[in-house]
């Protein structure tokens, strides 16, 4: 047994011995999980790829007079922000798109432009167009402005995703007859193709299945930076089906994360736009996993042939709400570039960047190597196989007149 504290001093005195996913499950198989165990501190974990559920709080500070935008309303390059906190605290989602955008009347819409890219450029430090409407008060006379702005003029502007780093996830097929235009991308009619989006072996919730050292208050790469799980996050699902190893067969635990845009780099928060859905934020996020015992080890040496998930077709059975599995795949074959699907031929593709998330690895284990990253003890774990928590769909009732 390790504690936090015990690895903590190790990194100090430049001692411990960090390794990525990737080098842990070689080093697994090498030498045993017992001599393996007496050699690792420290595993690096990532994942990148399209995370929706992410934006940006952010002060503009006050304008000379005054202005109440709160309650009013705001864009940044025309795309809208949420004006129902404060005088000037705003808030961008990574899906907001902008009013004239026309969506997908022109069918499949490109979304060329939206909430990530806007992030995206403010973080690269690019100048952007706040305009804003207020319909005025006594303290806060001011009811117009227009404005260009960098991240340099904020106060404060921090990247709050209240759901990233899903663990697990569907492969995305299609058996209609036509071409459909998903978040998984698009998918060719008649098992034309399968998409799926996950880091897998490499991705922190596979690596760390049961949350047994994330949870709230973990420090992480976010975004180039350095952020903190905030929260458990939303559609958590924990109790979701598991093989023997304790790993979910279909999407289950999210994780909701917090940090310092200014501190962030353009590199790990890409705009993205999905044909015929909508724009999003392609996100970087690291997490160290502490190997405090030897089932944590043998957890974060998961290898892409342990983890499966489920192919779902998303011409109906998705949009239905209806989880009938044309099979289950594990990633070593969805990363083999082909898989079989009913005694079919089916390319894949990943949403994921493999390429990223390895870097991301890479970059965090460097980070702890130069005593720049310590790692957190969670201050609450967040709700596990046996808690209970479950998902809910919206139970629709009838609304009497």
């Amino acid at each position: 047994m390790r504690t936090i504290q015990e690895i903590n001093e190790k990194i100090k005195k430049g001692d411990a011995v960090i390794l990525t996913a990737e080098e842990v499950s070689g080093l697994v198989a090498k030498k045993g999980l017992d001599k393996a165990f007496e050699e690792v501190d420290v595993v690096t974990t990532a994942t990148f790829g399209p995370m929706c559920s992410s934006g940006i709080f952010f002060n503009t500070g006050h304008t000379k007079p005054r202005i109440k935008i709160g309650g009013g309303s705001a864009t940044l390059n025309k795309v809208p922000c949420y004006a129902g906190l404060a005088a000037v605290d705003l808030f961008l989602g990574a899906t907001a798109i902008p009013d004239d955008d026309p969506r997908n009347q022109v069918y499949p819409g490109e979304f060329k432009y939206g909430g990530g890219h806007v992030i995206n450029d403010l973080v690269a430090g690019r100048d952007l167009i706040l305009e804003a409407k207020a319909y005025g008060t006594d303290c806060y006379p001011r009811k117009f402005l227009r404005t260009k702005i960098n991240i340099n003029d904020l106060n404060e502007v921090m990247l709050f995703n209240i759901r990233n780093c899903y663990q697990n996830y569907n492969v995305a097929v299609n058996t209609s007859n036509k071409i459909i235009y998903t978040y998984m991308g698009a998918l060719q009619p008649r098992l034309g193709n399968a998409n799926y989006c996950s880091a897998a072996a490499l991705s922190p919730l596979l690596a760390d299945p049961l949350y047994k050292t994330i949870g709230i208050g973990t420090r992480i790469f976010l975004g180039g930076g350095i952020g903190y799980v905030s929260w458990w996050g939303t559609q958590h699902n924990p109790g979701v089906e598991r093989t023997a190893k304790g790993l979910p067969k279909t999407g289950a635990g999210t994780l909701a994360l917090i940090g310092d845009l200014k501190k962030m780099s353009p590199q790990f928060l890409i705009g993205t736009s999905m044909l015929g859905y909508g724009a999003t934020l392609s996100v970087g996020v690291g997490v160290p996993i502490p190997i405090l015992d030897k089932d944590i080890l043998a957890y974060a040496a998961v290898r892409d042939e342990d983890i499966v998930a489920p192919i779902i077709d998303y011409s109906s059975d998705y949009p239905n709400v209806k989880f009938n599995p044309l099979g289950y795949v594990n990633y070593a074959q969805l990363k083999s570039g082909v898989i079989r699907i009913n005694d079919t031929e089916v390319h894949t593709g990943s949403l994921s960047s493999i390429r990223k998330a390895r870097e991301i690895t890479e970059i965090l284990k460097k980070w702890i190597q130069a005593k720049k990253f310590y790692l957190s003890e969670p201050i609450e774990k967040i709700p596990s196989v046996d808690s209970g928590y479950k998902l809910k769909l919206l139970k629709e009732r009838p609304i009497e007149e």
